[in-house]
């Protein structure tokens, strides 16, 4: 018998929201930890799906993010069910807290968390907060509840970082996104796994993209093939904001939802003190393989 799925959930998000998901044969779950490249997986998988340089309709009316609390429950479903595409469905949820179906690819991406920390800062920064708990308590209805007590953020993006590092929160946070990918890292051997890294993804997105495709079991026109790596690029992506960006009406800038795409950002933030307290951190939530696999330029 397997085990129940692990609960994940915070302000925004509930993998409660996957009961009553029908799995088909072919769909694609892109689960990932936040601001690993988590669109980009969406758009590259829709890329391949649709095989052609523009995609058929804005990003979010072709896939569906379960776990976020801003739609309701029943229309989420409904939208989910309607989708005659193969399904490429976006989720934050680790796959211990997901549907087990061997019919089904689960795909997650991997990034220096130095960069994650960096980005995640500049995401927030960019939402509409009010807007947020405004499409949730809609989504939520009675069920919504009192709003905790949150604090204000950090005043510097120094201590927004330090924030992200020591969070305790199971879905965010430098804990969240190593648990995260150590599922991944565990069961990538698996047919039905596949993991990625954004900087092979910055590196080689050509033969990234061909050994998703292949995971994936899809064929593309070798003619189309190059517009198809081009309108992954950043450049494509980011001047595409406005039908690429998820959930737009959570973004005070479209544009900024992809705002640098670059690794080492990092660099500019943190000092060597910095990063002996950082190594510490990293230590204690991981193993040295994954931390390795993670940070391409070392420790």
């Amino acid at each position: 018998m397997t085990a129940p799925p692990v609960r994940y959930q915070n302000l925004f998000m509930d993998n409660a929201r996957w009961e009553g998901v029908e799995l088909r044969e072919g769909d694609i779950v892109i689960s990932t930890p936040a601001k690993c490249g988590t669109t980009w997986t969406q758009i590259i998988c829709g890329l391949l799906v649709f095989g052609r340089p523009e995609l058929p309709a804005p990003l979010d009316d072709l896939t569906v993010w379960v776990d976020a609390l801003f739609r309701p429950h029943a229309e989420m479903l409904a939208h989910l069910e309607a989708q005659d595409h193969r399904r490429f469905i976006k989720s934050h949820t680790p796959l211990d807290g997901l549907p087990q179906d061997d019919r089904v690819t689960y795909i997650s991406i991997g990034r220096d968390p130095r960069d994650v920390g960096v980005s995640i800062d500049n995401h927030l920064l960019n939402m509409d907060m009010e807007k947020a708990m405004r499409l949730r308590a809609a989504a939520l209805g009675p069920d919504a509840g009192a709003l905790p007590a949150m604090a204000p953020p950090a005043p510097t993006p120094y201590e927004r970082f330090w924030d992200w590092v020591d969070a305790e929160d199971n879905l965010i946070g430098l804990g969240a996104m190593l648990r995260h990918l150590e599922g991944f890292w565990e069961r990538r051997d698996e047919p039905n796994i596949v993991l990625l890294h954004f900087d092979d993804l910055k590196t080689d997105l050509d033969g990234q993209m061909r050994a998703l495709a292949a995971a994936l079991g899809t064929t593309v026109d070798e003619a189309v093939w190059p517009d198809l790596v081009r309108a992954a690029t950043f450049a494509e992506v980011r001047g595409r904001a406005a039908t690429l960006a998820p959930e737009n009406t959570l973004w005070r800038d479209r544009a900024m939802f992809f705002n640098k795409g670059a690794s080492g950002q990092w660099k500019e933030l943190l000092d060597d003190a910095d990063l002996e307290r950082y190594r510490a951190r990293i230590a204690a939530l991981t193993t040295p393989e994954i931390a390795a696999w993670l940070h391409r330029d070392g420790l």
